[in-house]
């Protein structure tokens, strides 16, 4: 069974595709997400924090993720520059989350919107950059 935060992390996801197509606004993508079927089974809170927080941060994510990259961060797909952005949101972010549950929640979304090796590249991407923001705590594992 999904928990609230993965439903509230795959309408982030969707919500950064969006951003990512369109350039809406954090503000309107919330609130056509906020009435679509199963909005109402999620942590809304924490689908806020992770839009908005992810879409403010965005440039400053794409730096830290781009040198653990085999190509141009643009080159990526949609879903893909989604779901890292987000993990990397959270990685930054929220400490309170730990960093194999950041891992183990893109890849999961990685599996179930993206190619068919996608979830492999999420993995090894967001390993090297939970390397890097969360020294400490991979440290101590």
């Amino acid at each position: 069974m999904k928990t609230s935060r993965r439903r509230a992390r795959e309408f982030a996801l969707q919500g950064l595709y969006q951003w990512q197509l369109a350039g809406t606004d954090a503000a309107t993508i919330a609130r056509q997400l906020g009435e679509a079927k199963g909005f109402d089974k999620i942590d809304a809170e924490y689908f806020r924090t992770l839009l908005e927080g992810t879409i403010a941060a965005a440039p400053e994510l794409e730096q830290a993720i781009a040198p653990h990259l085999d190509r141009e961060f643009k080159r990526l797909s949609p879903v893909e520059r989604g779901v890292l952005l987000l993990a990397g949101y959270e990685l930054a972010y929220r400490a309170e989350v730990p960093y194999r549950a950041v891992i183990n929640e893109a890849v999961e979304l990685a599996k179930s919107y993206g190619g068919t090796d996608g979830h492999k590249f999420v993995n090894g991407v967001l390993d090297k950059l939970a390397a890097q923001l969360r020294k400490a705590e991979k440290r101590d594992r």
